[in-house]
């Protein structure tokens, strides 16, 4: 009996890992609902200062006291904690929310789901060799995104943005694997939560001074409540766990849904259409980007 609890334990933080990952894409999907619904309402700098505000105050009962008894540690890597906090926090959301002003969440989240791929761009950079099928994947799925936003349907500049908010997201789940042995989940979003919006308070200052602020009502606030509780705090933990429990290749094969997640919700709460055109590139960076996740030979 022993030798049977031991053949099956890898499974079950395999099963978590997979779990938590499709959790996150969900709860993001829901997020670029969220970003284009409130595109008119709501300036983009300020929906991501508001947000990680909120998943700040979110955080801070579990992960303010861990962050303070492990302030060494962090003080000793303080390279990955600001490119965690830039990439993750003040520069991704700020990207994906200024995309919603111009461009539809379906288109949204087609583009994220070229992550992945960029995720194994930058593994060849650090000398991982990718092999021929994760190459054709990766060439497959840069088709796709490159007629979403070329000729496949109109060019809009939230494409554009989209794609920078994808390369940002991209590095920041490859920079995971580099998160110093021993820092805690909750002290690692706390600390780059808490950066994150430190670094976004000038391009807040300069948003209410130039667009001025917006009117706090229920169909503003219970949104940001959303992406600040939901998007923020519980999917950033949930998707760092399952990087830390099956890598980020294994994770970005869930992550690969997310496309048909946010149509499916875009069609139901925004009803926007969708187009032949758009289901034709769709299906060509999810090809591409499960042919991607295959062997590296």
């Amino acid at each position: 009996m022993p030798p049977a609890r031991r053949a099956g334990a890898p499974r079950r933080p395999v099963a978590l890992g997979l779990v938590l990952a499709a959790l996150a894409t969900l709860v993001w999907s829901g997020s670029f609902v969220t970003s284009r619904a409130l595109g008119d309402s709501v300036p983009p700098v300020q929906h991501a200062f508001w947000r990680w505000v909120i998943a700040l105050a979110a955080v801070a009962p579990f992960g303010a006291r861990q962050a303070w008894r492990q302030r060494a540690l962090i003080r000793r890597h303080p390279g990955f904690v600001l490119l965690a906090s830039l990439l993750g926090v003040a520069a991704y959301n700020t990207l994906v929310n200024q995309a919603g002003v111009t461009t539809s969440a379906a288109n949204m989240g087609v583009i994220m789901a070229a992550a992945p791929v960029l995720m194994a761009l930058y593994e060849r950079a650090n000398g991982t060799r990718l092999g021929v099928r994760r190459t054709a994947g990766l060439v497959t799925a840069c088709a796709g995104v490159l007629l979403l936003v070329g000729g496949g349907a109109a060019v809009t500049p939230g494409d554009l943005w989209m794609i920078a908010a994808a390369c940002c997201f991209a590095g920041y789940s490859a920079l995971l694997r580099r998160r110093p042995a021993g820092l805690g989940g909750a002290a690692f979003l706390f600390t780059t939560f808490l950066l994150g919006t430190v670094m976004l308070l000038p391009a807040q200052g300069v948003s209410l001074a130039v667009e001025g602020g917006f009117t706090p009502a229920p169909g503003t606030v219970l949104p940001l409540l959303y992406v600040g509780i939901a998007s923020s705090a519980l999917a950033f933990f949930a998707w760092n766990r399952a990087i830390a429990l099956i890598g980020a290749a294994r994770a970005g094969i869930v992550y690969y849904l997310q496309p048909v997640c946010v149509a499916l919700l875009s069609w139901a709460l925004l009803a926007e259409p969708a187009g032949w055109a758009q289901a034709g590139c769709t299906a060509l960076i999810l090809g591409g980007v499960v042919l991607g996740a295959g062997a590296r030979g």
